[in-house]
């Protein structure tokens, strides 16, 4: 009996997805070799956001999006890391083409292009439209804004456009990025001491990683690459929970300081090599250990670098759904999925006890609305942070488990022979017990 026309197209549909992302015995192994074809796999990307820069460009940008998003796919999915230490690196890729593809979204959906703060088309600011073509005074792509003149002599300012607007996350000096909340800068802005300072604070992030990584290693099971639960069947109830919790918080700090290490190391490089204005780079974030509700958490004090990945994964969609509420719930239900669907890479199926968490938040959030409502306080004071440490500290802890559980802890975030923990702190600690 030959196949329906449904068998057919739902045998073409998977054939499609697999030659995209294929079994994980499929996937191609990144080596010195290899590593350049998922880099290579961004360029349609950079292209596209070379073109959201561009005026009069929307219907190409339409058309570009299927290829590009491909191509993003192709990248995260089909390459792969194998060395067991390495496997949270597909984690981490397939996560950054999450960012990429909300990003390709954006540039191809927004119809008059992505626009900086002022522009009324791109590289055209208000007042300034007369004698310009192509949103340009120049013919070399010079920008008509004296601001917005490329400053380093060795790359095309076309070019340096392009890769800003890819780079760009929380969207400073970006109409995306209105009403995003800022850091207050808490850095010299003059640019030696701007970059001086960002080394130390890079030297000490650094240092304070390599030694919470080492300790989240040293726990049995969840210091391995293969993973295993925080939570040890062995220990009695009340130990198990402080051993979880502990391998918790130590978690959470080191994800805290490898935020901020890789923010110094890209400030760094911008503002060092690329003359990048230190006023372009205020903090990551603020303080979120001192958050006195769920709301100043995350709309203040956690980063906000994945704010807008999340608002065109769900938020959008979620207020043309149901409005401002249908908002809130649709971008922390995209936030949830972000997390868990990039875990995919590592092959080690699904838990989606990250969904729900991120997914509790919206609610979290209407709680906390309601309290208003009621008392007319809002949350805030002692009672406040309480209620944060308990969301943080408890309520998170089955998201953390469930990443131990799959190798999080194991991964390789600094090598051996570069970690002063390894090399020097632990060694010297043990000989100490040792003689006690």
């Amino acid at each position: 009996m030959a196949p329906s026309v449904y068998q057919e197209l739902v045998f073409a549909v998977h054939h499609a997805f697999r030659t995209i992302v294929p079994e994980g015995n499929d996937r191609t192994p990144i080596t010195w070799r290899t590593g350049i074809y998922p880099v290579l796999c961004y360029t349609p990307f950079i292209f596209l956001a070379y073109l959201a820069r561009r005026p009069d460009t929307y219907p190409i940008r339409l058309l570009m999006l299927p290829s590009v998003i491909t191509a993003i796919l192709v990248a995260a999915y089909r390459f792969t890391w194998v060395i067991p230490e390495l496997n949270v690196y597909n984690w981490g890729q397939c996560l950054f083409a999450a960012v990429a593809i909300a990003k390709a979204l954006e540039y191809a959906f927004t119809k008059e292009g992505m626009l900086k703060i002022g522009e009324t088309r791109p590289g055209v600011m208000k007042g300034k439209e007369k004698g310009l073509q192509n949103g340009h005074s120049a013919p070399n792509g010079a920008s008509s804004n004296p601001q917005e003149i490329q400053r380093h002599p060795y790359i095309a300012t076309w070019f340096y456009d392009a890769v800003e607007l890819a780079h760009t996350m929380r969207g400073l000096k970006w109409k995306f990025g209105e009403g995003a909340h800022v850091p207050k800068h808490t850095r010299p802005l003059e640019r030696n001491a701007f970059l001086y300072a960002t080394l130390i604070s890079f030297i000490e992030n650094y240092l304070l990683l390599d030694l919470l990584e080492s300790l989240v290693k040293l726990f049995p099971g969840v210091g391995t690459p293969m993973g295993g639960s925080m939570y040890y069947p062995q220990l009695s109830i009340t130990a198990r929970f402080a051993v979880g919790t502990i391998i918790h918080m130590l978690t959470g700090a080191a994800l805290l300081a490898g935020f901020g290490m890789v923010y110094d190391l890209v400030t760094l490089f911008a503002v060092g090599c690329l003359d990048s204005s230190p006023l372009s780079w205020p903090p990551i974030m603020d303080d979120p250990w001192h958050s006195s509700s769920m709301h100043t958490f995350w709309a203040k004090d956690w980063h906000q670098l994945l704010r807008q990945t999340f608002l065109v994964f769900g938020g959008y969609p979620g207020k043309w759904i149901a409005g401002t509420y249908g908002m809130v719930f649709g971008a922390f239900l995209a936030s949830g999925l972000f997390h868990e669907c990039a875990m995919y890479a590592m092959r080690r199926g699904f838990d989606h006890s990250a969904t729900v968490f991120f997914a509790a938040q919206g609610p979290v959030l209407v709680l906390e609305r309601l309290w208003k409502r009621v008392t007319g306080k809002r949350v805030g004071g002692w009672p406040g942070r309480l209620w944060v440490y308990f969301i943080m500290f408890v309520a998170a802890q089955p998201t953390v488990d469930a990443w131990h559980r799959r190798g999080l802890g194991g991964g390789m975030v600094i090598p051996p022979f570069l970690s002063p923990a390894r090399l020097i702190l632990l060694p010297l600690a043990k000989r100490l017990l040792h003689y006690v």
